[in-house]
């Protein structure tokens, strides 16, 4: 698909064409497409990560908690069982899996959402060992954390989707 093709979409044709891109959260294409037209795919994302972050602090938990946790087995978007496939996710070991599941689970009891990292290009050793530093932070650096975190998600998202 184009930036032109987007450019020129109905709020309800572009938020069906982008609406997976916000894991489960079709809303912040709705609410970038009044941003448009878009000059490159940067300014489309800009204006899709300021949508996110300038949301209701309710509707941005939501976001953070549509996505699913690290190696684990539940149901995901064709995007996040690519990218954990990408970094070696769905080849752990048991041991292995049940150190993820723990922590994921000490996370998520920690900060009420899921551990959220961009996996484009890490292994499973490099998202082991940001999960147990990132476990450390208190909510209000890990809240600011999650969101760079799926910036660069998005971004990688976009980058493949559309042409310029």
């Amino acid at each position: 698909m184009t930036l032109k093709q987007l450019n020129e979409m109905s709020k309800e044709q572009f938020a069906e064409a982008l609406g997976s891109i916000f894991e489960h959260s079709p809303w912040v294409a709705e609410a970038a497409h009044g941003s448009g037209p878009f000059a490159s795919v940067e300014e489309l994302h800009s204006r899709m990560v300021e949508a996110a972050k300038n949301a209701p602090e309710e509707k941005v938990l939501a976001l953070l908690r549509s996505h699913p946790d690290l190696a684990t087995r539940l149901a995901m978007t064709d995007y996040s069982v690519s990218e954990q496939k990408g970094a070696g996710l769905d080849q752990l070991s048991p041991e292995e899996f049940e150190t993820f599941s723990s922590l994921n689970r000490e996370y998520v009891g920690k900060f009420g959402f899921p551990f959220i990292l961009a996996v484009r290009g890490k292994n499973k050793d490099d998202i082991l060992a940001s999960l147990r530093q990132r476990i450390h932070y208190d909510r209000a650096q890990e809240w600011n954390e999650a969101l760079a975190q799926i910036a660069r998600i998005t971004g990688f998202r976009l980058a493949d989707l559309v042409q310029a």
